[in-house]
């Protein structure tokens, strides 16, 4: 058994069909360190895409129309 290099190798990031992913999307699961810090008044601001990677990045449901996401985002990551 011949090892090339001698050290470690990272793994690739392959989906369930084949496909590699990219880190840079917002679309896959990984259970981020920190809350995001984002202001009120981001959220306010924030534009419905961005809402949902956010939301998407915790695992959250992206459901309902912007302002209910908007809603929903607030609630999860706002202290009182």
């Amino acid at each position: 058994m011949s090892r090339s290099g001698g050290g470690m190798e990272p793994a690739a990031n392959f989906g369930p069909n084949g496909q590699q992913h990219s880190r840079e999307r917002c679309g896959h699961f990984q259970m981020p360190l920190h809350y995001p810090r984002f202001t009120r008044a981001d959220y306010e601001s924030m534009p419905e895409w961005k809402l949902e990677c956010v939301l998407k990045e915790y695992g959250l449901p992206v459901t309902g129309n912007v302002e209910q996401k908007r809603k929903f985002a607030m609630g999860a990551f706002l202290w009182p």
